[in-house]
This record gives C-alpha cells, sequence and structure tokens, in this order.
C-alpha cells in the first residue's frame, strides 16, 4: 500500500484502468450464461450498434462484459505505451468508453477511427502518446463504422463485404484525422461548461455524414432496435457488480489515507476544480469515484430504471466526470431538474392531449440525465438553481437531438449539453451573478 501512495497522478491512474479491466474480465466468466461468452461476443461484433443497443439481448451478459473487459483492455494497452501519461482528460476517456462497452462500442467497429487518429499523428509529426485520448473519444461514432461495415446502403443487415469495408475505414479515417482539430476547438465554444466536451465536434461530424451517406443519397436510414429487446435486464447482476467494484473504491480510499474531512473539502470547495486527482489527491480522487458510482446507482434504483445494458454502461459514462468537476454535491440538482421536468411536463402533456414518454424512468430520460451531468460546472459556478435550470433545458432537447445525427453518436446528450451552453452560458454571464461575485458583493455590503 506504500508503494501505491507514492505513485504519480499517472501511475495512480493507469493503476485504476487496470483494476476497472480486470473487474470486468473477471466478470465474465462469472456470469451465469459464460458457456455462451464467445459466441455472444461474436453476435455483438456482427450486429448492428445503433443507439441504443442492449447488448445485454444482442450477445448476452458474459459476452457484454467480456466485451467491455476486452475494450478497456486495448485502450488500458495504449495508456501504457511509453511516454504516455494519463490525466484527468484519460479518466474521462477511459471510463466513458469503456461504459459504452455494453451498448454501442465493440472490440471491432474501433480501430478506423483509431487508424484515423494515427495518420493524424503522422502527418503532423505529433507523438501517438499524446493523441490517446483522441483515439478513445473517436469511438463517439463508433455504430456508423459498423453500420457501414454490415449493411450500408441495405437498411438490413448483409454481413461483412468488401465495398462496406472500404468505406467503413475511409470515414474512419477521415473521422479520426480531423477530429484532434476539433477537441482542441470544442471548449472555446461551451466555454469549459460541458465536460464532455468531445461530444460537440464528434456530434457536428454524425450530423454531417448522416446528411452526406443516408439524407442526400436517398439512402433509407436503419430503424433504432426494437424497443422490447431493452426489457432484457438484470437489476441483480448490475447491483452486485457496481456495489462491489465502487465499493472496494471506498475501501481502498480509505486504505490509502481519505478521510472523510478530506472528501467533505472537495464537496464544499466553492472554486471551479476540473482535476479532482492533481488538486486533492489520488486517494480524496479515489473515494469521489466510489461515492460518486454508488450515488448515481442509487438514482437509477430510486427512479425505477431497466437495468438493462444500457443502464449499465451510462452508469460509467456517468461516472466519466468524476475527475474533472463532477460530484453528487454538483449533480443533484441536475437529477433534480430531470425528475422535476418529467412530472411537470406529464401533466402539461395531459392537458394538452399529447402522448408523453419522457417519464424520468424512461430508457432516453434515464440516458439523458447521464450526459446532462455534464453541466455540473454551471452548478459549481453560478449555484445549484442555475444548474437545475440547465438540466430542464437539457431533458427538453435531448430526445430531440438524435434526429440530428440519425444514432450515430454515442454522445448525444454530451452533444446536447453543449447545445444547451451555446443558448444558456452568454445569457448566464450577460444578466446574473457567479457565486464568487455574489460572496464579494455580500461582504462589500456589511463594511
Amino acid at each position: 500500500m506504500k508503494k501505491i501512495k507514492s505513485l504519480s497522478e499517472s501511475s495512480f491512474l493507469k493503476l485504476l484502468f487496470a483494476f476497472f479491466t480486470a473487474a470486468f474480465l473477471i466478470a465474465a466468466v462469472c456470469m451465469p450464461d459464460r458457456g455462451n461468452m464467445f459466441t455472444g461476443l461474436w453476435k455483438i461484433l456482427t450486429g448492428p450498434s445503433k443507439v441504443s443497443t442492449n447488448y445485454f439481448a444482442v450477445g448476452g451478459y458474459a459476452a457484454t462484459f467480456l466485451n467491455m473487459g476486452l475494450v478497456a483492455l486495448i485502450c488500458l494497452g495504449l495508456y501504457c505505451l511509453p511516454g504516455a501519461v494519463a490525466t484527468n482528460v484519460s479518466t474521462l476517456a477511459f471510463i466513458l468508453t469503456l461504459g459504452f462497452g455494453s451498448w454501442g462500442i465493440n472490440v471491432l467497429n474501433i480501430w478506423p477511427t483509431f487508424l484515423g487518429v494515427v495518420l493524424y499523428g503522422l502527418v503532423k509529426k505529433e507523438k501517438l502518446t499524446s493523441l490517446v485520448n483522441a483515439m478513445l473519444f473517436s469511438t463517439g461514432i463508433a455504430p456508423l463504422i459498423t453500420d457501414l461495415l454490415i449493411r450500408y446502403p441495405s437498411a438490413e443487415v448483409i454481413g461483412f463485404n468488401w465495398p462496406g469495408l472500404g468505406v467503413a475505414m475511409l470515414v474512419g479515417l477521415a473521422i479520426g484525422f480531423f477530429l484532434p482539430a476539433g477537441l482542441a476547438a470544442s471548449p472555446k465554444v461551451h466555454k469549459g461548461f460541458d465536460l464532455y466536451s468531445a461530444a460537440l465536434p464528434v456530434g457536428m461530424t454524425a450530423f454531417f455524414l448522416q446528411a452526406t451517406l443516408y439524407k442526400t443519397m436517398g439512402v433509407a436510414l436503419p430503424a433504432a432496435p426494437a424497443a422490447e429487446t431493452l426489457q432484457v435486464a438484470s437489476q441483480l447482476t448490475v447491483n452486485i457488480f457496481c456495489i462491489s467494484l465502487f465499493g472496494l473504491c471506498i475501501v481502498f480510499a480509505f486504505l490509502l489515507g481519505c478521510k472523510p474531512k478530506d472528501y467533505w473539502n472537495l464537496l464544499k470547495d466553492p472554486a471551479l476544480v476540473t482535476n479532482f486527482s492533481s488538486t486533492y489527491g489520488n486517494a480524496t480522487f479515489l473515494m469521489n469515484v466510489g461515492i460518486y458510482g454508488l450515488f448515481i446507482l442509487g438514482y437509477y434504483n430510486l427512479v425505477g430504471a431497466t437495468f438493462n445494458g444500457v443502464t449499465f454502461g451510462i452508469i460509467f459514462c456517468m461516472l466519466a466526470c468524476c475527475n474533472s468537476g463532477s460530484h453528487p454535491g454538483n449533480v443533484w440538482p441536475i437529477m433534480l431538474g430531470y425528475v422535476v421536468s418529467s412530472f411537470v411536463f406529464g401533466w402539461l402533456s395531459q392537458l394538452a392531449g399529447g402522448t408523453f414518454s419522457g417519464a424520468v424512468n424512461a430508457q432516453a430520460i434515464c440516458v439523458g440525465l447521464c450526459y446532462a451531468n455534464g453541466l455540473s460546472p454551471i452548478s459549481d459556478k453560478y449555484g445549484w438553481r442555475y444548474g437545475f435550470v440547465a438540466a430542464i433545458m437539457h431533458y427538453l432537447l435531448v430526445t430531440s437531438v438524435p434526429t440530428l445525427h440519425g444514432g450515430f453518436c454515442l454522445y448525444n446528450g454530451g452533444f446536447t449539453a453543449a447545445l444547451i451552453c451555446i443558448i444558456l452560458v452568454p445569457e448566464l454571464e450577460r444578466f446574473f451573478k457567479t457565486k464568487e461575485e455574489r460572496k464579494e458583493r455580500r461582504l462589500a455590503a456589511k463594511k
């Protein structure tokens, strides 16, 4: 334990990535359907992965855990390349990519965009080790790669074919090649208020490609997965795994020396902190991983979510911000905004004679809330009331945005969060005071 305490931030994060990877691989062989693990994995690799595809229904539980573990292993291998440094952004990239391993990413559809980023590095003469985060973020459009491989331009699956492989490689190379420039420019657009910063360039790229490959070409857009596939779920499996994983994180955090007051300081810090592991230390950061993970799990249990592969994945997609600024103290207003919105607009829908599908435990709303957590910097800087308002706006838009990208952007909710920032942040800056400015005004009034 002393050796772990003395690890640098980068080494500690890589160790955490290894811990997560091992957990999923071990869980895969512990699942009751492990006898069908490899045949199930093949079904995942050869089937569509368009939002929202439940890998529990496609390949089974063992195959889903195996796919997640293998995706994590590939990502871990990239971060272990000589000279690679893991940061808070790496935490976001790794856990986010891991989360999508149960409903959109697999060990096959990540490679074309990976190679595109490698091509960018060769052209710009940048080291591969400095581009690992970009490689992982490029997988946000992985469902499109799968569709190009197995069914484009048909709406039905026709299987792997050479033309499909050629189109998938060409599109993947283009996406990966141009993404790093978009990643660098994205924070200037949302001014740092969307923690899922990569979602903006990925979402815009998916929007452009959906229009180019389908709308403009007159090609029918494949339908979303059948709703009944989302009913293949196991609350017990998800809860046992997550409670065990996050509980161990809390235990290890205590063993590394984290004290309750240390974590309390993280929760109450009035500053907008974007790197917990470097600001508060590895132990306190790990405590946030455990507590925030259980907090997310508790919310989905409380609202009665269906614990399918999608819900399982979004727990980790939401957890991905655990080192970039999100914690229970600034996310609860966003959760509250979603819950209140579902009741208010359900009531208004009844008055208007509409067909309401935005219940708080509806699959699309559960997924939307996951990425609304990316707006937590608004809660931090302006106060919980404004995080609450941002969440309501996110709730209103998140189910409409997939029309833009055709269901091919896994970062749909993060893309929505960027749009909210574009709308809301200029108004906040013009008309409202930050928490710090309000505090200074109160102090001045007392003098």
